[in-house]
Order: C-alpha cells, then sequence, then structure tokens
C-alpha cells in the first residue's frame, strides 16, 4: 500500500463541533465519538492552565557538548524528541475498554486539524486530507524508518576525526593554511558520516513532530490530558521540543503558528531559555 508522505504546507479547514467537560477529574465514561470545537475555548493558552511538571534550565537538556559533532548531537535529540512525542501519543491512542475506541479516533478526528488549520499527507502526489489517527500513525511510521535508516542515522564506526565544537575552537586559535583548507563542500554531520540532506531531513522530522503536538493540544488538551491531570506533562515535552526547534532552527517560526501564544507565555515565563531565541547554536560564543 502506498501510504505517500508527508504534506509540505498545511490547508486551512474549517472542522465539525462539539463540546468538552469542564472539569480536571477523570471521567469512567468519557464521550470518544464527539467532534472536538475549533471554537471552544483554549484553555492551555491561559497562564494558569501551563503548569509543568518539572523545573530547570532546558537548555542543559539542549545544547550541544563541545566534544560531540553536532550531527551526532541532533541525532540524538531527534531520538529523544520523538520518544517524549510518542509517549504523548500514546495517551490518545489507548482504547477504551468501555467504548471500543481510542479518544483519537475516525469520529472525533476526521482530519488531521489544529484549530481551524487542517494538515494534508501527500498521496500520489496529491495533497489529501486524511484522519488525525491515519495521520498521526503514518508520521509516526515515517519517523522510524527515518531514524532506523542506516544512511541517514549511520551506526558504523567513521574514521577520522568529527568536527566538534571543541575542534573549531583549537582551529579558530590555529587557522590552516590555504594550502590545507579542504575545498569540497560542508555540512553537518560530514565527518560522522551523516548524509548532506541530513539537517534538511531533522527538519522535516521536527516539522511533522510539531504538528502532532499542535493537534493534540487544540483537539485533546482537555480530553483526555486535563481530566488525567497529565496536561503538564505534555506542557513538559512541549517546552522541550520547542526549545530544540529554536535552538537548532528545526521548525520555522511560521509552522509554529497554530502554537504561538503558548509558545509566548513560556517564552514570557523563561521556560524557553532565551539562548534559544537569539541565534540558538549558532549564535554562542565560539571561544570562553
Amino acid at each position: 500500500m502506498n501510504n505517500g508522505s508527508p504534506a509540505p504546507s498545511p490547508v486551512a479547514q474549517l472542522s465539525q463541533a462539539g463540546g468538552g467537560p469542564n472539569s480536571p477529574s477523570l471521567s469512567p465514561h468519557m464521550d470518544n465519538s464527539l467532534p472536538y470545537d475549533t471554537d471552544a475555548p483554549k484553555y492551555f493558552f491561559q497562564e494558569k492552565y501551563a503548569p509543568l511538571n518539572v523545573k530547570g534550565n532546558f537548555l542543559t537538556l539542549c545544547a550541544c557538548p563541545k566534544n560531540v559533532e553536532l550531527g551526532e548531537w541532533l541525532a540524538h535529540q531527534i531520538v529523544e524528541q520523538y520518544r517524549l512525542l510518542h509517549g504523548m501519543l500514546q495517551v490518545i491512542q489507548e482504547v477504551n475498554s468501555v467504548t471500543g475506541f481510542p479518544i483519537c479516533n475516525e469520529s472525533t478526528c476526521p482530519t488531521m486539524s489544529a484549530g481551524r488549520l487542517t494538515y494534508t499527507w501527500l498521496v500520489d502526489g496529491r495533497a489529501a486530507k486524511i484522519s488525525a489517527p491515519k495521520f498521526i500513525n503514518r508520521v509516526e511510521k515515517w519517523i522510524v524508518s527515518k531514524i532506523h535508516d542506516p544512511v541517514m542515522f549511520p551506526t558504523d564506526k567513521v574514521t577520522g576525526v568529527p568536527d566538534t565544537f571543541a575542534l573549531n575552537e583549537i582551529a579558530s586559535a590555529n587557522p590552516p593554511s590555504p594550502a590545507t583548507t579542504p575545498s569540497n563542500e560542508e555540512w553537518i554531520g560530514k565527518s560522522s558520516g551523516f548524509p548532506p540532506t541530513f539537517y534538511k531531513d531533522c527538519q522535516g522530522i521536527m516539522k511533522q513532530m510539531f504538528r502532532c503536538y499542535a493537534h493534540m493540544y487544540h483537539a485533546h488538551w482537555l480530553n483526555p490530558f486535563w481530566h488525567i491531570n497529565k496536561h503538564d506533562i505534555l506542557n513538559m515535552c512541549f517546552v522541550h521540543f520547542v526549545t530544540v526547534a529554536k535552538y537548532y532552527k528545526l521548525v520555522s517560526d511560521k509552522e509554529m503558528e497554530p502554537m504561538q501564544p503558548l509558545i509566548d507565555l513560556f517564552i514570557k515565563q523563561q521556560r524557553i531559555p532565551t539562548e534559544a531565541l537569539t541565534g540558538g547554536h549558532w549564535g554562542q560564543p565560539t571561544s570562553s
């Protein structure tokens, strides 16, 4: 079966309306069949509903150590971000023993929407609207296939010295002569065996992960995350994700627009470190 690939850009689409409970308690018979209301209040954009279950600076989890090659570090970040996202997606994918359906199903989410925005999937070269559970399933399979692709995420031992931040500090202090300067093309991860498209592929993966977060917030923040008191864990995963995305310029500002009010709130709270907003990895000093 040809499942296609992610569409390059979203299209606007109105979705069906539906109601939502307003209590944080878990109901044993939560209705998993009503489509969500695109015009319902966005509680997750309000400060009182935006706690995190951890404290600290996410830059410590994000910044590339000096002796680690950037390609290797980005590969680690992609795998870690997918691990965290998958844990959150499992919350909306768990089948309800009463209804026989997960919370995110064909009835509740007939399209992969984030508010009034609908994301499409490329099938046979054409943008197609598919249900959110199908979209998410295909995204997950696509990401896993990328991570396990030995060309994109090489595991073979590489000979030579990886191009690390610390090595660049030494090189900047002792610049090579023009005769020894390599003239061939350079790219992120080259010295560790990553392909020329590696950074662009990382951007593509992170973009699709962002769309999954956007759908979870807009369609499922209230049911189930608020009801089962896991909204703070979702916030933690999202702040970590946005910090990595901005620090390494992996997701564009325009792509993040569906979640911009919450991102602005986390910036105001200094949850997202300023280093991620002021040049990120490439804006940091090259020497102490």
